[in-house]
């Protein structure tokens, strides 16, 4: 996979790139990634990648030349089409179905903004998705374009390792994850549950199915109604109800 960011702070990835998860997946070349500074496409004498909005108002808006320039060169130069994706709070809410989506795409591009916020012609005749990471305002887009590259990469064959890891973490099972513990098996009088020391690999995968709706159930209630459950699942979490 190929991801191109479009920014006008790369330096403000470097730690994320060369750290952990995603240094290790460039280095055993999983993926590829370029940052590109827009502002070095834009056509103004005084290097601006931005103007006044058009009807007054405060801020400044990132004006489409530079950016399109930008896209069409590195288009120009993919050998697939590229799936083009505007960082910004009007886009749907990021979730890790999405994050598999764009885990099939050879090509991604990613356009982080600045100010006030993008010409409105950039969301209509440049990319092909718009995406938030949640229901608040940053600086830019930047870190909303990390959390897109740090989610998408960690599923891309080879790159974990056991792909089962990130088969089963939360969201990708519509469920939130199940309890996990390691040794000691009693720390400061607190017991790790008799069944994951039983070695009965059915009973454990049953515990942990319980327990994955139980947490999903009393944390993220929304997500069960999303939830296409299994007649088992759909049974324990009556129980689950009774219970409460």
């Amino acid at each position: 996979m190929k991801i191109d960011v479009l920014t006008l702070f790369p330096e403000m990835f470097s730690g994320v790139m060369n750290s952990s998860i995603l240094k290790r997946a460039h280095e055993a070349g999983h993926f590829d990634y370029n940052l590109v500074d827009f502002r070095e496409y834009t056509e103004s004498k005084h290097g601006k990648v931005d103007d006044y909005p058009y009807g007054g108002g405060a801020g400044m808006v990132l004006s489409p030349q530079p950016i399109f320039d930008a896209v069409e060169s590195l288009t120009e130069q993919s050998k697939t089409k590229p799936r083009i994706l505007l960082m910004c709070p009007q886009g749907e809410t990021y979730t890790q179905k999405k994050a598999e989506e764009l885990a099939e795409e050879k090509h991604l591009i990613v356009i982080c903004g600045h100010y006030e916020g993008y010409d409105e012609r950039i969301r209509e005749h440049l990319v092909t998705d718009e995406i938030s990471i949640g229901d608040y305002v940053l600086t830019g887009g930047e870190l909303g374009a990390m959390v897109v590259t740090d989610s998408v990469v960690r599923l891309l064959p080879g790159v974990l390792g056991n792909n089962d890891s990130a088969k089963k973490d939360s969201f990708s099972t519509d469920l939130l994850e199940h309890p996990h513990y390691t040794r000691p098996s009693e720390f400061r009088g607190h017991q790790v549950p008799e069944v994951l020391l039983s070695g009965h690999h059915q009973n454990i995968e049953d515990w942990r199915e319980y327990e994955s709706l139980k947490r999903t159930y009393e944390r993220r209630p929304d997500l069960i109604d999303q939830a296409n459950l299994t007649d088992k699942q759909q049974k324990l979490l009556e129980r689950i109800i009774e219970e409460k």
